[in-house]
């Protein structure tokens, strides 16, 4: 139930991130106090990474219902969950430190990682796989 509650999270965040990102990136932006404007080059440069973010929680919410994707989605869910407080606490040891809703951002993101290995630490650490009925998906 634990692995269930922590796909259902991290992908629903994920994939609402990245759809925000990839349909209304400067609603999204501002939020944060960014402005935008109208650079064509940055957005796409924004939208590129948000669709593949709204793509990876597709991919985490599917591990919820479909045990064969349950690796695919464990894996997408640890590696958006772990680069991006990653990412982001390189910036503040390269950069200094950012507006508080970024470490907002960073603190909700540190959040999830960690339910992510909490839920699947016996998978992770103990070698124990999710079924495989060597069936492929319906």
């Amino acid at each position: 139930m634990l692995e269930k509650i922590a796909l259902g999270l991290s992908g629903l965040t994920a994939f609402t991130i990245g759809a925000l990102i990839l349909f209304a990136p400067h609603a999204f932006y501002a939020s944060y106090g960014i402005a935008l404007g109208e650079d064509i080059n940055l957005l796409s440069e924004l939208r590129a990474p948000g669709a593949g973010l709204a793509a990876f929680g597709l991919l985490m919410l599917r591990g919820i219902w479909r045990q064969s994707a349950l690796p695919v989605a464990m894996a997408a869910a640890l590696t958006v969950f772990i680069a991006f407080p990653a990412g982001r606490l390189f910036g503040v040891v390269v950069d200094g430190v950012p507006s508080g809703s970024i470490i907002a951002a960073l603190i909700v993101e540190l959040v999830i990682a960690t339910l992510c290995l909490a839920a699947f630490r016996r998978r992770l650490w103990h070698g124990t796989p999710a079924p495989f009925t060597g069936l492929p998906a319906r």
